[in-house]
């Protein structure tokens, strides 16, 4: 039985969380988007990251649990807080680069680790790296750059490319014109949780684009989807994973049918610990995971693992022991590159019915142990 989680019960008891770590135990602050736009994203890394704390059976990891509400000056003054005033050793959760770029550098400064789970800005990953920063998911700009790869393969030649004006955004399109090698004909940055993609659509159909990449997470790739497939434009699309995931499928419909998007992780990878995860997790939420689940989950079992080898007070050994990755990922091999970034195989997925729930599956590898264009920046 989960210790803390049921989906109608967990949301009060977890925000609501504020423990104090045994004297030999470890304290995690999680900072995640729990209400408003996005917060399907971050309720996702809670409920994975709780699901292998439950399955661990550890007493000596405690968690508090705040919302940031999407909000850079929200995540910052909670940071303050769990640092300052609630003693946390590690934070982790926090799903927007920008809440990230506002955060990490602080938190780190203080002699704290952060794990993130979710954003990977190159603004961390290169000049801005530090030792007890680990990105346990991806740098920004990978998944990206497997579409623009995969666009190639498909022998798409014009791309007509958006993304939200923020870090993130800049760095999926940076991404992409990385690797795509035809011809971008128009780079569009929309707002931040924009829900109106009139303009934009306008904008496609104008062009002479034979293919459209979008990164939209969350809400704003379900309203560009349903407006684009209502749209009676018909040019093929290609996006990253965050667009086309288990938690947006839903509600995007059956215009997602079809779609190539690129992950580091799917449900139908096949090896031991994604099988018995995607499983476990169905059990305790009723739901099918996400690529954020995943991300959660992975994290909480690199924290397990580092603890399993070394106290949180000797920062030395156990930044040691997070750097070693001696974990069994549900994405198969996992090490960190020597920025503490990923170093992972990365897939093309395409969007299917299956038994009357949309979901993907992977089609192809589209770039093996991949690493992030920004390692030669860091200096650590």
């Amino acid at each position: 039985m989960m210790k803390k989680l049921t989906m109608a019960a967990a949301a009060t008891a977890l925000l609501a969380a504020s423990v104090t770590a045994s004297a030999d135990g470890l304290k995690v602050g999680m900072i995640t988007t729990l209400s408003g736009g996005g917060s399907a994203l971050g309720v996702d890394v809670r409920d994975g990251f709780m699901l292998a704390l439950d399955q661990s059976g550890r007493s000596d990891i405690d968690v508090v649990i705040e919302d940031d509400q999407r909000k850079p000056e929200i995540a910052v003054q909670i940071a303050d807080k769990m640092v300052q005033s609630d003693n946390v050793d590690v934070l982790t959760g926090i799903i927007w680069s920008n809440l990230a770029i506002a955060v990490v550098p602080s938190v780190v400064r203080q002699g704290k680790f952060y794990l993130s789970p979710n954003a990977g800005p190159s603004k961390l990953a290169g000049e801005g790296c530090h030792e007890n920063y680990f990105n346990v998911a991806w740098q920004n700009d990978n998944l990206h750059e497997a579409a623009g790869g995969h666009a190639n393969d498909a022998g798409f030649m014009k791309s007509f490319i958006l993304a939200p004006n923020y870090p993130a955004g800049h760095d999926a399109l940076t991404g992409y014109k990385r690797f795509f090698t035809g011809e971008i004909t128009a780079e569009v940055y929309t707002e931040l949780g924009q829900t109106d993609y009139a303009a934009e659509i306008a904008q496609i159909r104008a062009s002479d684009a034979d293919s459209v990449f979008f990164f939209l997470p969350g809400g704003m790739g379900i309203s560009f989807m349903k407006q684009y497939a209502g749209s009676g434009v018909d040019l093929p699309v290609v996006g990253p994973a965050f667009s086309f995931d288990q938690g947006i499928l839903n509600a995007v419909g059956e215009a997602a049918l079809g779609v190539r998007n690129t992950s580091q992780w799917s449900k139908d990878l096949d090896n031991a610990a994604n099988q018995a995860f995607v499983t476990s997790f169905q059990e305790a939420y009723g739901r099918l995971p996400s690529l954020y689940a995943s991300q959660g989950f992975d994290t909480a079992n690199l924290l397990i693992s580092a603890l399993d080898k070394a106290d949180v007070s000797d920062t030395q050994a156990f930044r040691e022991a997070l750097r070693a990755a001696d974990f069994t990922s549900v994405r198969g091999d996992f090490m960190f590159g020597p920025n503490h970034h990923p170093v992972q195989d990365i897939y093309v997925r395409e969007v299917i019915m299956e038994d009357g729930v949309l979901t993907n599956r992977i089609v192809s590898l589209a770039l093996e142990d991949h690493a992030d264009a920004y390692a030669s920046e860091c200096s650590m």
